[in-house]
């Protein structure tokens, strides 16, 4: 089943789904800012996306120009950022079995449909 790390307030986010809607596959829905990814899931996602921690950051959050701008941290450190200000998460994040995808732009949707 393919799981959806979504921000209803994001226009992105929204429209990934509703191409998920439309495709008629299974999915769950995680509404990450109200229940935000544990340190675990985050590793696991980040290790499904092939990526470094600091890759699922948004830079554009006043809580990182703030706070993190500029810092050197280590995945770790990052990932913990990530779980006490889960709105630094990027996002849409789809993630189906061992294979995951920011859907930025929704098109990269299709990795996961396809």
């Amino acid at each position: 089943m393919i799981k959806i790390y979504h921000n209803n307030r994001c226009s992105k986010s929204r429209c990934a789904l509703a191409i998920l809607e439309e495709s008629g596959e299974e999915f769950e829905v995680v509404n990450y800012l109200e229940t935000a990814p544990t340190a675990e899931e985050l590793r696991s996602i980040i290790s499904k996306l092939g990526i470094r921690a600091h890759d699922l950051v948004r830079k554009t959050e006043p809580i990182y120009k703030e706070k993190y701008k500029g810092q050197e941290l280590s995945d770790e450190e990052w990932i913990a950022a990530m779980v006490m200000n889960p709105i630094l998460i990027e996002r849409p994040i789809l993630v189906s079995g061992d294979r995951a995808v920011i859907a930025r732009p929704t098109e990269k949707i299709n990795e996961i449909l396809g």
